[in-house]
């Protein structure tokens, strides 16, 4: 009944629904939804509450018709049924029945009907109440949507689909706490995208943009499902790795980093967005800089000293030329991952066997005394920067 060549108007369409009618005598069906086909509706049928019920609980319609007598389960009982229903709350319920007392009417009212049509049917009456109740659904749906969606925009970044930095200020201090309780370990990781600025005044940031959002998807993809990841500025992501130690987040940055070096860019000035590199177009590599921090560390005994140490550890990776990482942990360590296989890439030095580092030479930590800049001295004062 929803076919494209039906040719009838936006608004008209909003007014037709898939409707469920329930009644036992067949006489009766076949009347009610001849006419509710005939205005465009699609109509399913049933014979009893119970059936209604079981249909009613696969969701995907948009009003039932329940005939108050029938076998088996009743509609009182039926409707009250389906009202309960995950999910099937707000179908709206017209009961339809042979009873014009006040008592009956206001009796299904009760178990949760929202309206009554008394037989014999009149069509006028059936096709008014019918639209009515469709409206109502329409709008109850247009609410729960908009609902749903600021719901994700509260915890939700827009652009990279990544949680926000106000649902990373939470799920930080929850997990701290967890981590302080069991005794299990803890790592945070910062990154940074190495050079979005010169590709925002080169390119536009609609090339700018299209990096952060193929970054966010390529941190995603090579994390586990557990760990958190947010993005906590304009071109810096902080993912927060639960019951990780030293040589797991050092991994996790390692996989990080090279999934993003891997991917190749390329921009022309009529597409301004990313694209796999085509021989006629230079292609460009996104590097990252990454800070790593753990805890239990003697030097990070809160949620903001770990942060602090992060960002300790990103600023000094970005001060030595980025595309490396850095991981703080009683003392600094500059990593420097080796690129051996990609494109154009530059052998590392190799480390001590010993050593689970690729590059490493020793960073003095940041000292008590030493003046960090205000917007960076916590979580929250982070906060004005982060654009939520």
């Amino acid at each position: 009944m929803f076919g494209s060549g039906t040719g009838f108007s936006g608004e008209a369409d909003a007014s037709r629904g898939r409707v469920l009618l329930a009644d036992d005598d067949r006489l009766t069906c076949e009347f009610i939804a001849e006419i509710l086909r005939r205005h465009g509706h699609d109509v399913e049928v049933v014979s009893d509450g119970e059936a209604a019920i079981e249909r009613a609980g696969r969701g995907g319609l948009d009003l039932a018709l329940l005939d108050v007598l029938m076998p088996r389960i009743n509609g009182l009982e039926a409707c009250r049924i389906v009202k309960s229903l995950p999910g099937a709350g707000s179908l709206p319920v017209i009961l339809l029945t042979m009873r014009t007392d006040t008592g009956s009417r206001v009796e299904g009212l009760r178990v949760g009907a929202d309206d009554y049509i008394c037989k014999p049917i009149d069509e006028r009456e059936l096709i008014s109440r019918v639209t009515a109740m469709l409206r109502m659904k329409r709008l109850h749906d247009q609410v729960a949507a908009a609902r749903a969606r600021l719901e994700e925009l509260s915890t939700h970044d827009e652009m990279t689909g990544l949680f926000n930095f106000r649902h990373l200020n939470t799920r930080l201090g929850d997990e701290f706490k967890r981590s302080e309780r069991y005794h299990d370990p803890l790592s945070c990781l910062l990154i940074d995208i190495d050079g979005l600025k010169q590709w925002n005044e080169s390119h536009g940031r609609t090339v700018g943009d299209a990096i952060v959002r193929d970054t966010a998807r390529a941190i995603r993809a090579a994390l586990r499902e557990i760990d958190v990841v947010a993005r906590y500025g304009g071109d810096e992501f902080l993912v927060i790795l639960p019951s990780t130690h030293f040589a797991g987040a050092l991994a996790a940055a390692d996989r990080v980093w090279r999934d993003v070096r891997a991917l190749s860019w390329s921009v022309d000035s009529r597409l301004r967005s990313s694209r796999p590199a085509a021989a006629s177009l230079p292609a460009a590599r996104i590097t990252l800089s990454i800070g790593v921090a753990l805890f239990p560390s003697r030097d990070v005994r809160s949620k903001d000293q770990l942060l602090r140490a992060a960002e300790a550890s990103l600023l000094r990776s970005k001060r030595d030329g980025g595309d490396r990482i850095c991981v703080f942990q009683h003392q600094g360590y500059i990593y420097s991952p080796s690129a051996s296989g990609m494109p154009g890439a530059t052998p590392a030095p190799k480390p001590p066997s010993n050593s689970g580092i690729v590059s490493a030479r020793r960073l003095d930590p940041p000292q008590p005394s030493e003046k960090v800049p205000s917007n960076v001295t916590s979580i929250e004062g982070r906060r004005g920067s982060r654009g939520e």
